[in-house]
């Protein structure tokens, strides 16, 4: 599988419930068209263990969108960027409630 870890913080008046339910909304589009296999849950960040040593990252919330390989996930940007609807509507109403997005991307070995 390939994922995409996306680490954020929430724009001011935003909560992450809101922020929560706009996800849904566009995962649950992206699953009908069979662009995403599955979307993690919504973690929050804990920097007073040891085992948080990223000192170069101040991100308060992450999540994990996984798709079956790399062409889903291509293909899931391409969507995103050619702007039809709903998913231009979904993906700007979710993406606004964010800001210092960080985005990682791996493959399964």
């Amino acid at each position: 599988m390939f994922h995409m870890l996306t680490c954020f913080n929430l724009r001011r008046g935003e909560t992450i419930e809101s922020f929560r339910d706009s996800l849904a909304e566009l995962t649950a589009h992206l699953k009908d068209r069979e662009l995403v296999q599955q979307v993690g849950p919504i973690g929050l960040r804990q920097r007073d263990t040891i085992m948080d040593t990223d000192d170069e990252r101040d991100h308060q919330y992450f999540f994990i969108m996984s798709f079956a390989d790399r062409e889903q996930c291509d293909r899931s940007v391409e969507y995103m960027y050619s702007e039809e609807e709903p998913a231009d509507t979904l993906h700007k109403r979710m993406y606004g409630k964010i800001k210092d997005p960080v985005f990682i991307s791996w493959v399964d070995i």
